[in-house]
């Protein structure tokens, strides 16, 4: 009877060790092997402190990540999605409880068939109740179930926190654009406002034509436009940057020229395989991980389960006599549900679950492939804006001997003042041209910076 016994608590303790868990194996990358861009050297931080030069965005990043709201929400998510964790591991464990109760009852004349009776009883347990005994694994299934979908809210937090360090960067960098156009426009209405101010004068002394005052006037309305335009722009990109910041920004905050150092160049020729890194590439592979546990819970609805009540204690009629001799109570009371018909339920369930398994799957290679585009796209970006940037500096130039040359022409009565307003217009939409493609420029490294995760070295922790 011994040896029965034992072989019944081993075949217990094995059983309490089975998984029913399909083998996780993580799908092959749907992508290159490299990115389409020659191999450079990458030896820099992933430290968007190290990224951007500028101590004025640096303090305002550093801002938005203590006091945004958006951020502080993933991060109570996390909290709750690791208490619903807490909760169902806690599952895996009896819960020991421990009860005192009284009872009191009157027994009146006409049922005890003499004087009334007052019976009470008091009773003291320590047991559990309705533990299941895991032998084919549905809790622990849905134990490491919880615990990815916990790990994948984190990585949602992450994501957040990357988005939200671009995002004020790019909303930093085109509130500073924006603030050189409008600087420009002004100086550009000032030299409209002088253009006219001149023609007008030559031409009540009988020189320019009316066609080159009005000439003239359109150029001084245009600018006065335009600046409305970007002040209007500059109040709204305040606002924006205020808003990701989550506290009031000030318009006279120093800052560096848009043509500086304002954000590190990251290095192209990355392998792919650092598209591992990105919050939300481990976030889908958190949630395949979650949906394969799943399917270890749903096969294990097919087994029987088995669930254990006890208890022991001590009951007494008198309160003094609860712990005396003869007073003590236990109760064992073990249960098994076997299912034998539920049309088809519990075969839908598990084939639910290997569907959401797929979906995830699905998920995961759509997610690596849109971050090796995002990646590649940036590259792209990298190695044509130098050229772009290059060439417009050269237009900028031009224009600039072309307004010079036209001015002193126009000064000594060689060329009408058509041609000087025409080098004007074209030296304003160079100068334009220039801040508008720099922080293009800019925009596209920041965006380079969020792609690759956040950084771009490949020494980081993966999930294995």
């Amino acid at each position: 009877m011994l040896t029965l016994r034992f072989s019944l608590l081993s075949l217990a303790i094995l059983m309490a060790g089975c998984s029913l868990i399909p083998d996780y194996q993580r799908p092959a990358s749907p992508v290159a092997a490299q990115y389409p861009q020659p191999t450079q050297a990458a030896t820099s931080s992933e430290d968007w402190r190290t990224l951007f030069n500028d101590p004025a965005l640096q303090q305002l990043i550093e801002s938005a990540l203590v006091n945004n709201r958006d951020l502080r929400v993933a991060a109570l998510n996390v909290e709750a999605f690791q208490a619903q964790y807490r909760i169902q591991r806690a599952d895996l464990y009896p819960a020991v409880s421990a009860n005192a109760s009284e009872s009191r009852q009157r027994m009146p004349p006409s049922v005890t068939q003499g004087k009334a009776l007052i019976n009470s009883t008091y009773t003291v347990n320590l047991g559990i109740s309705a533990y299941e005994l895991d032998f084919f694994g549905r809790v622990r299934s849905l134990s490491e179930q919880a615990l990815q979908s916990w790990l994948a809210t984190e990585q949602a937090r992450r994501s957040a926190q990357l988005s939200l360090v671009a995002n004020v960067a790019n909303a930093y960098l085109t509130w500073r654009a924006d603030q050189e156009l409008l600087e420009l426009t002004r100086d550009t209405l000032v030299a409209d406002e002088q253009s006219l101010h001149l023609t007008t004068r030559n031409r009540d002394a009988g020189k320019p034509s009316a066609l080159e005052q009005a000439q003239a006037q359109t150029s001084v309305d245009s600018s006065r436009a335009n600046l409305a335009r970007y002040q209007r722009q500059v109040a709204q990109d305040l606002n924006s940057l205020t808003l990701l910041v989550g506290t009031p920004v000030s318009p006279s905050l120093p800052g560096q020229p848009l043509a500086s150092d304002l954000v590190e160049q990251l290095p192209a020729g990355l392998p792919s395989d650092l598209l591992q890194r990105r919050p939300d590439i481990l976030q889908a592979e958190y949630k395949l991980k979650a949906a394969n546990a799943n399917i270890g819970a749903a096969r294990a609805a097919f087994f029987p389960s088995v669930s254990l009540t006890a208890n022991a204690g001590t009951s007494s009629r008198d309160l003094s006599g609860l712990f005396g001799g003869g007073s003590g109570a236990w109760t064992f009371q073990p249960q098994i549900s076997l299912p034998i018909f539920n049309a088809g339920s519990l075969r839908a369930s598990l084939d639910y679950s290997k569907l959401q398994k797929d979906v995830a799957v699905a998920e995961y290679e759509k997610s690596i492939q849109t971050a090796f585009q995002e990646v590649a796209d940036g590259l792209a970006a990298r190695a044509t804006y130098q050229q772009q940037l290059q060439a417009q500096r050269d237009l900028v130039e031009a224009t600039q001997t072309y307004y010079n040359l036209a001015q002193n022409r126009y000064k000594n009565g060689v060329d009408s003042s058509l041609t000087f307003l025409d080098a004007q217009r074209s030296l304003f939409s160079s100068q334009q041209g220039l801040i508008t493609d720099r922080l293009a420029q800019l925009v596209a490294e920041v965006n380079l910076y969020t792609a690759l995760g956040g950084g771009w070295r490949g020494d980081e922790s993966r999930v294995q």
